[in-house]
């Protein structure tokens, strides 16, 4: 499996749950299921409910379809292998899928940060709001996080695949990712590694202050208001983007920000399946629970109340 100095793996063994497979298919195909039919659901009833056609929708929709292709990326290969003998996957395969996962992955931060400086404009500066988030605007801040992720992926996907394996090829995940894919790694992972440092540091980080400071901002101009109600309304807006960028940004962090050395592979699968597969099916409901425009439109588009 080796020659000299050239990468001959021609592709790799994937390890997940080996125990009881088949309840563990029926288990994640239910999960799965729930996931993409309650993510491309959210973006269905954004699309046709003229009442949510405002950026805050319009970005919840985007991230919606994030969500479904970042499960869509793992789940189906995961779902696969439950059932299979061999459960590999091919170099290519596993170039794309890694690919396809980190511009998802990088494409909801950008997005998450938008919905906060969405919120932020609303809150602190509604009478300018028209203005600043205008339909123009929102088109090319949502075009923006597509290339940004797309690029972000790019350089990462192609850093960690200019690596040299050897052998062993057992990828410590049910799915191809960078941590373990570094860990095979016959070749030094300083460049990557530190690469993946920077740009978490650099354009994560700056999404993540972004975040931070929107609801700063926002918190400190709720507390100001006089009126009860209107706090209760403007915290109701911000409650469930709040709880889902604490479960995006908590595990993310766990999986990425942090040196291969203390890569391992209990852990990562556990974090892994949170973002990858839990947290895209409870996104849904977060937002659908609590927020009454969403509730409404759902409602009235399954016509169980006349309005």
């Amino acid at each position: 499996m080796k020659d000299k100095n050239n990468t001959v793996v021609t592709e790799f063994i994937l390890q997940g749950f080996s125990a009881y497979p088949q309840l563990h298919f029926v288990i994640f195909f239910v999960i799965y299921l729930l996931a993409l039919v309650g993510n491309l659901g959210m973006v269905v009833l954004i699309r046709a409910s003229p009442q949510l056609y405002n950026p805050m929708y319009v970005f919840l929709g985007h991230f919606s379809f994030m969500d479904a292709c970042i499960t869509s990326a793992i789940a189906p290969k995961m779902l696969l292998d439950f059932l299979a003998e061999r459960k590999t996957i091919s170099f290519l395969g596993c170039m794309i899928q890694l690919y396809f996962l980190i511009d998802v992955v990088g494409t909801e931060i950008y997005l998450l940060a938008l919905m906060a400086y969405d919120r932020y404009v609303a809150i602190c500066s509604p009478l300018h709001y028209r203005n600043i988030m205008s339909k123009q605007i929102c088109v090319q801040l949502a075009a923006g996080t597509w290339l940004t992720g797309m690029i972000n992926s790019l350089v990462h996907t192609s850093l960690t695949f200019t690596l040299s394996f050897c052998g062993p090829n057992k990828i410590n995940q049910y799915y191809c990712d960078i941590p373990p894919l570094m860990a095979i790694s016959c070749s030094s992972t300083y460049l990557p590694e530190l690469v993946l440092l920077l740009v978490a540091g650099i354009s994560g980080g700056g999404a993540f202050l972004v975040t931070l400071i929107s609801y700063i901002y926002i918190i400190s101009a709720i507390l100001r208001m006089r009126s009860a109600e209107g706090r209760r309304k403007a915290f109701s807006t911000c409650g469930s983007h709040l709880t889902v960028v604490c479960l995006f940004y908590g595990t993310t962090i766990a999986t990425y920000v942090r040196p291969t050395s203390t890569y391992s592979p209990t852990q990562d699968r556990i974090v892994s399946m949170l973002y990858g597969v839990i947290t895209p099916m409870i996104n849904p409901m977060i937002y659908s629970l609590r927020n009454k425009e969403v509730k409404r439109a759902l409602v009235k588009a399954l016509g169980l109340k006349k309005n």
